[in-house]
């Protein structure tokens, strides 16, 4: 016994202090501690300074690319003295096994201002335009949730080309956070492991994923900005998915192998399922029956489904008036919810009223559109009717914080306590969303039209 409690404390002495790679065992729940600057360090902290590149060996650091300036302001205080920043956004990585995170940072800088937005994985918006005068500081918490491919007991999800190059940090053993905005100055970052947060999880399609590339973007992930660190958000959607893909891909397998009791499992589908074909396939008979099975296996494990209708594509009529492309697939989701009792959240209504708002034109700037003349040899403008980018994702997660609220969801309890009541027909104008792009830009259209 004493052998074993002195094995204990040596683990934690080099986890805190003496070790030089981050590799945290499953069941283990460190808090890894780092702080950013050439100053001094605090005690039980890593320094992280401009020649701290993440390497497999280190388990820690700036992804390539990082273009950042490590500033020491001196003082007492080993954590705020010291920052790093950059003009441009940067990546940072740490090494850790599949589960969910709580991640705290220390921002400001002691003789400047700063300002900065985090996200995290696949540019999942977690903190938005935090600002700080000089001299001051802000400490901040989040929740993120990481995931690897293998399924606990049975096999693995059926992973894309795609997932395993593009949407590579969505699914390997690391926290990736993006540092971005006019001046992020990053003094310290603490992540511990947390094993019992309530979890939203979300199925879906390209509408929903983490889009890994701007100026693809989805409702999906600018949701997890819009919840506190007590809950965390598990987006395992994909881009192409219908119901049945998503099930031979085992991503519902995937999902039922960590939920819990009181866990949420968010379903909104349609892009692809009504693209396909088949003897007795349709939205009245397939799709319901799938989503019926979907809401069963989630409900056995004492999870709480929630169905979403799909959101309208930018369709609209002489009139000026959205036409519905979707046939009668919302309305088979809304005939679910009823007989199955499940909350229903329809994003298909609320887009209806939001695009018609915005307008023919108006929603071009929310959906994925490049000008005339954006690309070298590119005569004529090119149009994505289906995904949007930043804003229109934006407004669509609104738009799912109005569904939570008014279907009296119990994660209500968890939104931001400054958020203002959101009504579609009078949406944010796209020039009031201060939400800087990320450095990746898209090489491939996502998967759906």
């Amino acid at each position: 016994m004493k052998n074993f409690r002195l094995h204990l404390v040596i683990l934690a002495l080099l986890v805190t202090v003496g070790s030089p790679a981050v590799r945290p065992t499953r069941g283990q729940t460190p808090t890894l501690k780092f702080d950013f600057g050439p100053g001094k360090v605090a005690h039980g902290y890593r320094q992280v300074i401009e020649t701290t590149t993440y390497t497999k060996e280190r388990g820690y650091g700036f992804e390539p690319g990082a273009s950042v300036s490590c500033v020491d302001r001196g003082g007492e205080d080993a954590l705020r003295g010291d920052f790093c920043t950059s003009d441009k956004p940067y990546y940072f990585s740490v090494a850790l096994p599949e589960g969910n995170y709580h991640v705290t940072v220390i921002l400001g800088d002691a003789q400047g201002e700063s300002t900065t937005t985090i996200k995290a994985e696949l540019r999942r918006l977690m903190l938005q335009g935090v600002h700080t005068a000089r001299g001051e500081f802000a400490t901040r918490t989040f929740t993120v949730n990481i995931r690897t491919s293998k399924i606990a007991g049975d096999g693995e999800v059926k992973l894309k080309d795609r997932e395993k190059t593009t949407e590579v940090w969505a699914w390997d053993e690391k926290l990736t956070l993006e540092f971005n905005d006019r001046r992020p100055a990053v003094c310290a970052l603490e992540i511990t492991r947390t094993n019992n947060l309530p979890t939203i999880y979300l199925l879906g399609d390209s509408t929903v994923c983490d889009q890994p590339r701007e100026p693809y973007a989805s409702w999906g992930q600018m949701l997890t900005g819009f919840f506190g660190p007590a809950v965390v958000i598990a987006n395992n959607a994909e881009s192409g998915e219908s119901l049945r893909s998503s099930l031979g891909a085992k991503r519902l397998d995937k999902v039922l192998s960590t939920m819990k009791p009181g866990d949420y499992l968010f379903i909104q589908f349609a892009h692809n399922d009504e693209k396909e074909r088949g003897e007795g396939v349709g939205a009245f008979t397939t799709y319901k029956a799938d989503l019926k099975r979907f809401v069963a296996e989630a409900r056995k494990l004492g999870g709480i489904p929630v169905l979403v209708t799909p959101m309208h594509r930018r369709a609209f009529d002489a009139q000026g008036k959205i036409t519905n492309s979707h046939g009668d697939y919302p309305e088979a989701v809304r005939q679910t919810a009823k007989e199955e009792n499940v909350p229903l959240i329809d994003l298909n209504a609320m887009s209806k009223d939001l695009f018609e708002a915005l307008g023919p034109q108006g929603t071009l700037k929310a959906f994925v559109h490049y000008p005339a003349g954006t690309f070298p040899d590119q005569p004529k403008e090119l149009k994505d009717d289906t995904h949007f980018n930043s804003y229109g994702a934006y407004e669509l997660a609104k738009c799912i914080v109005e569904g939570v609220k008014a279907a009296k969801l119990g994660i209500t309890k968890y939104l931001v306590k400054d958020l203002w009541h959101f009504d579609p027909k009078h949406p944010d104008r796209p020039e009031d969303l201060k939400l800087l792009p990320s450095p990746l830009s898209a090489g491939v259209k996502p998967q759906s039209n």
